[in-house]
């Protein structure tokens, strides 16, 4: 029985890997060994350990990293604390394969701890094309793995342009997707998000409709994360519709952001957000499938968005050269900008469902695959 040990470090990570950690405990040559780190046990970011928990699943070790400050050098120190811990994790737990998700900066201290203890390294989410650091990881990530799960077939074709041997790239799709397919039958809001996820701001009339905001900053750009923040709060605030507001991820520059969204809140007062930490996967997208619009700069508008066909303004560089479907549109970090383009998405309602990233079996696939799997696979150059 192959041990297989999965990493996960932030929020959006549990949701990009919930179905396979799901197949993976299900299989019956899988041993799964559950690693809960970084962010994703803090409850300043929605503390996820509680989500993770909740669904069944029982951690093989918790990992406290997170260096407090939220600019580039307390990533950088996380990511050598990291480091440090991950290697201490693995050595105790002896698993056969490492899995890690898609490009954080945690996600390198992964990569690089398994690799230097000869343990297969496999990697979801990698030959896509971002802004910001994400990118250099992401590839950084590739070049340490044995094995790539990728999501779409373009993403394929990268991998094996950047020189990995075409028999250790597989197209499984993304496993967020499964989360989203899932929903496609029933959209229907079944929760009342006040009153199971309470927030801050004002509670609002959400039967005439409403947008979800998600605005990250951009690490490249994080001394200027309050001015573009700002944008959006004007933008947003002008619209005069109902807007439930979600927390940044814990980045350089998220110091920034936060700070800009608790002095608009202090002194604009807008009666129309709410804001919130974390809500539970399958919750959110329910969440995003009966919105509006969502606003902001997150990978789920271009991923679960295009499949569930939910209307996405998309600001500024972080997302620059994803993969995207017709439900989005790019703005700059302009409250004019943004506002227009949220207009003409209520104008053209929600979009079809587009399998860009998947088509809701991406978790089966990867159990499949890590059973089956030669892990160690000679790596040809061949570039």
């Amino acid at each position: 029985m192959r041990k297989v040990c999965v990493v996960v470090t932030a929020r959006p990570s549990y949701s990009r890997i919930k179905t396979a950690l799901q197949a993976i405990r299900a299989h019956p040559d899988l041993e799964l060994q559950l690693v809960v780190a970084a962010s994703a046990l803090l409850g300043r970011y929605g503390t996820a350990i509680d989500f993770i928990t909740a669904d069944g699943f029982k951690p093989s070790a918790r990992v406290h990293m997170v260096l407090e400050g939220e600019h580039l050098a307390a990533m950088a120190k996380t990511t050598g604390i990291g480091l440090m811990e991950l290697t201490t994790v693995f050595d105790n737990l002896q698993p056969d394969v490492v899995v890690t998700v898609a490009d954080r900066f945690e996600t390198i201290a992964t990569a690089i701890a398994a690799s230097y203890m000869n343990i297969p390294l496999v990697h979801i989410q990698g030959g896509e094309v971002t802004g910001s650091i994400d990118e250099k990881v992401r590839h950084a990530v590739t070049k340490l793995a044995d094995l790539h799960f990728v999501a779409s077939r373009k993403a394929a074709e990268r991998v094996v342009r950047m020189g990995e041997c075409s028999e250790t790239v597989h197209v499984t799709g993304c496993p967020s997707i499964d989360l989203a397919a899932q929903l496609l039958n029933d959209r229907t809001l079944n929760f009342d998000p006040f009153k199971k996820y309470g927030g801050v701001g004002t509670e609002m009339d959400l039967s005439k409709g409403y947008v979800v905001v998600m605005q990250h900053p951009v690490t490249t750009e994080y001394e200027e994360a309050r001015e573009h923040v700002n944008e959006t709060l004007h933008a947003v605030n002008e619209l005069g519709m109902p807007a439930l507001w979600f927390w940044p991820n814990v980045d350089a520059g998220s110091d920034g952001t936060s700070t800009g969204v608790r002095a608009f809140r202090e002194w604009v007062k807008p009666q129309q957000m709410r804001f919130f930490k974390n809500m539970e996967g399958t919750d959110f997208l329910r969440l995003l499938c009966n919105s509006k619009c969502l606003i902001g700069n997150s990978s789920v508008g271009v991923r679960e968005c295009s499949y569930l066909g939910v209307p996405v303004v998309n600001i500024g560089t972080r997302q620059s050269g994803r993969d995207r479907g017709v439900n989005v549109i790019d703005v700059d970090y302009n409250r004019g900008a943004i506002t227009e383009g949220i207009e003409k998405h209520l104008s053209n309602g929600t979009y079809p469902s587009d399998p860009l990233y998947g088509d809701g079996h991406a978790g089966e696939r990867i159990a499949g695959l890590l059973a089956t799997q030669p892990l160690h696979i000679e790596k040809r150059l061949t570039y």
